[in-house]
């Protein structure tokens, strides 16, 4: 069996190769692309093909899905060109004739009122009119949107938009195994699974922030205008921050909030829990030597 993973040169595509391999796939079935190849030679090392793939240039894509059994579509970076680009890799695996592709979608997509969910939506339904055999993989964010933040939280506290909605946040190794799961077994075509590790709030975030690290921190609840103006003085272009503080508006009207049953379900374990993921940041991180994961 060839399994392809589009965005192998970015976290959620390289780990879900990783997981791949921890599962016993051979290396040779499995094909790493992106448009970095370069930062793939430690894949090639150990067996795995690595391919350039571009969702612009669909004949990098024919190339790169030459062969593939189950395709890992992982969505694009680039908001506003999404559709388009996920729409080649689509047409790609449809000529290429691949018996599943599994799709990072988001939760609700076919309900959310989030700004980032249009695309999704749009890509979602262009694999249902594609044909193709399909999997929609709706991760909800990523633990790490928040553990990369710590440094910022213990220095200002917690801002954001979120209110008291809970998010279901997962690690990235935690749907990256997910995914890998969804690869090698059979019996997933035709699901939709709602993916996300045990929720949390902004207010509970900081809590265990202060738990982890011994340093107090608090989350201040803004308006949605506001916070992204928050977001903009802190460096981010406009639209980005406004696409962010969307996240948060959706946050706190459920828009983020799963059951965790379907990513424990593929697992096959419990989800990480923010805790640890808070505590291995922590542990990670040196601020004058004060900052560190203990009990």
């Amino acid at each position: 069996m060839s399994i392809v993973i589009t965005g192998a040169t970015g976290q959620l595509g390289r780990l879900t190769v990783e997981a791949l391999l921890r599962r016993g796939v051979p290396a040779e079935q499995i094909t790493a692309t992106g448009r970095r190849t370069e930062t793939l030679s430690d894949l090639a090392d150990q067996g795995v093909t690595v391919r350039r793939a571009d969702y612009n240039d669909p004949a990098s894509l024919d190339e790169a899905f030459a062969g593939a059994d189950r395709v890992l579509l992982i969505s694009s970076s680039e908001v506003g060109q999404r559709a388009a680009q996920h729409g080649n890799a689509i047409d790609a695996a449809k000529r290429a004739d691949v018996d599943l592709v599994a799709y990072t979608s988001i939760p609700k997509a076919d309900s959310s009122s989030l700004l980032l969910a249009e695309e999704h939506r749009a890509t979602e339904e262009l694999l249902a009119e594609s044909g193709l055999p399909h999997v929609l993989l709706r991760n909800s964010w990523y633990t790490e949107n928040y553990t990369a933040q710590l440094p910022v939280f213990l220095e200002h506290g917690i801002a954001g938009a979120a209110g008291q909605g809970r998010v279901s946040a997962a690690t990235r190794a935690d749907f990256a195994d997910a995914a890998a799961a969804v690869l090698t077994e059979n019996g997933h075509a035709g699901a939709t699974y709602e993916l996300g590790g045990p929720a949390f709030t902004m207010t509970e975030l900081a809590d265990v922030v202060t738990g982890t690290t011994g340093r107090t921190v608090t989350y201040t609840d803004l308006p949605v205008e506001q916070y992204t103006q928050v977001l903009v003085g802190a460096g981010l272009p406009e639209p980005v921050a406004a696409v962010f503080a969307d996240g948060d508006r959706g946050i706190a009207r459920g828009e983020l909030h799963v059951d965790t049953s379907d990513l424990e379900k593929l697992l096959g374990r419990p989800a990480t829990p923010l805790a640890d993921a808070v505590g291995e940041a922590a542990t990670a991180l040196v601020i004058d030597g004060e900052v560190g994961s203990h009990s």
